[in-house]
């Protein structure tokens, strides 16, 4: 039987194309632990599994199946950098801390990349990334940003687009210059997930689906996590659970707030070989971001929405056709075969969110759809972290991230109207 997200709407390519997932058990009894993990996503599989791998014992549990949020549905794209373009980082904080983002980020891609390798998990892994602008006016913003990569950050994959190649490596005009990336790609999500859920088992880690964690408290130096079936108490605690987070833990809901995104899956592109002919991955320059690429076997995966709310369509498959012929007027009629969604983790500056909540408690969030390969490694350094080997996640605690305006009542009604008055401003 086809498992349905009770979390995200619709049955992605992705879980299609994996097939059955494996089952782990629901946490049954109560556990003590060194380190205790709410959130079964990338970030907090890896820092379960370097855990483990370093001999320290470590509980997971995870509300849903492993691959029911974001890390599991999301598109595929690794990017460069982090969700500011370096130019932009630097004139608000200066070069060196710019640069150790921007380092931190190239960590990332270069540690997810060996981490399948070594372990034998096929993510799919396919080249490229075309980053395009969808106003005319923007010419020279994309030629200083490629220049700044290339040469102040010694990035040398990067090459501003013209109009021509542009349309050419789109296989559209309907947007005007561009960057590509050749150092960077897109990779199939699911498939990383799965093979990171075994190997975290493998290593030692206990991991736990369908087990939401009810309430979080401290007593006696020490975190209690309730669950249905049990509690946890350990030592310390990770939060890694991005746009899940609800009503669990105050300061992180203040912090990141859930916004939807949607995918669709096309039948195959054979009888349009003009779309993304070197298949690279592609986002534009709206605000509310369309992304897409296409996936080994030549199908279009393409996402996005005109406004972000927590709600869902009724037909996901409608909306992204609309979006798809706006740019591929040829392929106005083309089958949808898999729709689906999920919500994202966004900060009010488009920055990771990593702080110390409570005495031991650690969350890690709002990666703001910038979070494939970012998620992974903020898993890995906290793994760091917690074993005393580094302290490279504090790049990131150093950053000032405010919480959204508004309180619980009229935050989302805030970010509604913010974010539908951007989603109009791209039209224009």
């Amino acid at each position: 039987m086809t498992w349905q997200s009770p979390i995200a709407p619709g049955i992605s390519w992705y879980q299609a194309s994996v097939g059955e997932r494996p089952e782990y058990p629901a946490l049954d009894g109560s556990v003590s632990t060194d380190v205790a993990i709410i959130g079964g996503g990338f970030t907090g599989l890896q820092a379960a599994f370097n855990l483990a791998r370093l001999g320290v014992s470590v509980v997971l549990i995870e509300g849903s199946r492993f691959g029911d949020g974001a890390s599991g549905r999301n598109g595929g794209q690794l990017g460069t950098g982090q969700r500011a373009c370096p130019g932009e980082l630097e004139a608000e904080l200066g070069f060196e801390r710019s640069k150790a983002l921007f380092d931190m980020a190239e960590n990332a891609k270069h540690y997810l990349l060996d981490f399948a390798e070594q372990h034998g998990i096929d993510i799919e892994y396919m080249p490229g990334q075309l980053n395009v602008a969808h106003k005319r006016g923007w010419e020279s913003d994309y030629r200083h940003d490629a220049e700044i990569m290339a040469v102040r950050y010694g990035y040398p994959h990067i090459s501003f687009m013209d109009r021509e190649e542009t349309h050419e490596r789109v296989g559209s005009t309907r947007y005007h210059y561009g960057v590509r990336d050749t150092g960077t790609g897109h990779i199939h999500p699911l498939k990383l997930l799965v093979g990171l859920a075994r190997v975290a088992h493998q290593a030692g880690a206990r991991i736990h689906e369908m087990t939401p964690a009810s309430a979080i408290r401290q007593e006696g130096g020490k975190t209690v996590i309730d669950t249905a079936r049990g509690t946890i108490t350990a030592n310390r605690l990770l939060i890694a659970t991005n746009a899940y987070i609800g009503n669990l833990e105050p300061v992180t809901a203040s912090h990141v707030m859930p916004i939807r995104s949607f995918i669709g899956a096309t039948e195959s592109l054979s009888k349009f070989p003009q779309v993304l002919k070197g298949s690279e991955a592609v986002a534009d320059s709206r605000f509310v971001v369309r992304y897409f690429r296409k996936s080994r076997d030549g199908r279009l995966l393409f996402g996005g929405r005109e406004a972000y709310t927590a709600d869902s369509p009724r037909d996901i498959s409608t909306h992204i056709r609309r979006q798809i012929a706006e740019i591929y007027p040829d392929l106005k009629n083309i089958e949808i075969t898999h729709g689906w969604g999920g919500s994202v983790g966004i900060t009010l500056p488009r920055k990771p969110f990593a702080r110390d909540v409570m005495p031991g408690v650690t969350s890690l969030a709002g990666y703001s759809g910038h979070g494939v390969m970012l998620s992974n490694y903020c898993g890995k350094m906290y793994a760091d972290m917690v074993a005393g080997n580094a302290r490279e996640l504090d790049v990131l605690k150093d950053l000032k991230i405010p919480p959204f305006p508004g309180g619980a009542s009229l935050r989302k009604p805030l970010l509604f109207l913010a974010l539908t008055w951007y989603a109009l401003r791209d039209r224009f």
